[in-house]
């Protein structure tokens, strides 16, 4: 489900950039925004990560009421991002929409795809893993670049700023970067970590789940906080391979090094 998030946020940000639509708040100054978003509006990324998260949780645990509880929390987010200020009607359907889709995708072909893949060398996951991290990026640029004789109204950005919304800023590619390197991280180090101990289980008493958590997470705030401090983001070249670099550490982190000083530390189970 983890890879899942980082698939469908890549498409999430393809389809915005490709439609290049605005939030409300851009187009009317009396819509209140009460977020912060500076990407396009089309298709609701909050809503579409909803419908897939929360649609492969209902889809996988097949109770009728735990789906009906999904389905409730879905429609909630959607409806969020309406007050707030966020999103069209349309915007939040195609979300939804999108996020049906990658349901139906994942419960079609996750099982053999994972049959497939531990059928290669570790070499070859690892490989496959920055192809697809690479890939990532690469259709990020290539969905950019399709909007290149287009130009935002100079409107948008003047209506968002009498909102008190951010200042649209819907082609930084920094997202897209982010989602490339957690990809190719959280892969590999999975791979590493199947290869080396087998399949991951989430055992333990709640109190070393607690422990587990604090772990993980401290791990993840002192990589992004000291990378940031570290690596530089100009030339913006430069920046963007140390910000892949950034978030493939983050990613082998959560899959790889952070259970392994679970193991070390007896709190695996």
């Amino acid at each position: 489900m983890a890879f899942m998030l980082v698939i469908n946020g890549s498409f999430n940000c393809y389809f915005k950039m490709i439609f290049h639509s605005p939030r409300p708040f851009w187009f009317d100054s009396r819509v209140k925004s009460y977020s912060l978003e500076t990407s396009f509006g089309l298709p609701s990324g909050h809503s579409q990560n909803a419908a897939s998260q929360f649609g492969i949780m209902a889809a996988t645990v097949r109770k009728k009421g735990f789906t009906i509880a999904m389905l409730v929390v879905i429609f909630l987010v959607g409806l969020s991002r309406l007050y707030l200020g966020m999103h069209f009607l349309r915007d939040v359907l195609a979300g939804w929409l999108l996020g049906g889709l990658f349901v139906w995708l994942y419960m079609r072909y996750e099982k053999p795809t994972a049959k497939w893949l531990s059928t290669k060398s570790l070499s070859m996951q690892i490989l496959l893993s920055l192809v697809l991290g690479i890939a990532l990026i690469l259709l990020g640029f290539g969905s950019k670049a399709l909007t290149t004789s287009w130009q935002m109204p100079a409107e948008w950005i003047n209506t968002a700023a009498l909102t008190g919304g951010a200042v649209p800023d819907p082609f930084n590619m920094e997202g897209i970067i982010t989602l490339g390197g957690v990809a190719f991280g959280f892969m590999s180090g999975y791979a590493i970590w199947v290869k080396k101990f087998g399949q991951p289980k989430a055992l333990g008493s709640a109190l070393k789940r607690f422990a587990r958590y604090i772990v993980g997470i401290v791990g993840v705030i002192a990589l992004y906080l000291g990378l940031k401090m570290i690596f530089p983001e100009e030339p913006l070249a430069l920046g963007f391979i140390l910000r892949f670099i950034r978030y493939t550490l983050i990613g082998l982190w959560v899959t790889y090094f952070a259970p392994l000083i679970f193991k070390k530390l007896k709190l695996e189970k």
